[in-house]
């Protein structure tokens, strides 16, 4: 199994994100998600590992069980790291053609997140889900 992801789910995050009135305490949730996240063990935080087109260092791994694909992930910044685990929450336990059918634009305009994160950022979003989408295919 996955150190994260199969117990929280797309729609998990979704639901617990409504509950929330203000950004501020939404970004402490993400952050919060980030914060279960285990770190990578130091020998997976290798140049290959590191997904381009983000602003803070983001490694991500993954690996197949059972015809699914489960992704580790990291990151330097706090924030970055929660957004990782949004993201794993999408696509962690999921067959190929899950990922490449999961509605990840639907799900990110649910979330209303790619308007409050700096453009920076949001191109780094999209760069991990590029990767993941990558793996994949």
């Amino acid at each position: 199994m996955s150190q994260f992801g199969t117990e929280i789910t797309a729609d998990d995050i979704v639901e617990t994100l409504s509950f929330f009135d203000s950004w501020e305490d939404r970004y402490k949730y993400i952050i919060d998600l980030g914060r279960e996240l285990p770190a990578l063990d130091v020998a997976e935080r290798t140049d290959s590992n590191l997904v381009r087109g983000c602003q803070s260092q983001v490694w991500l791994v993954s690996r197949e069980e059972g015809g699914k694909l489960y992704f580790d992930a990291d990151s330097d910044a706090f924030i970055v790291k929660g957004l990782l685990a949004v993201v794993l929450a999408a696509y962690n336990g999921k067959t190929r053609s899950e990922i490449q059918a999961f509605p990840i634009e639907a799900y990110f305009e649910q979330l209303n997140l790619l308007k409050h994160l700096s453009p920076t950022r949001g191109n780094g979003l999209k760069a991990m889900v590029s990767r993941i989408q990558a793996t994949a295919a």
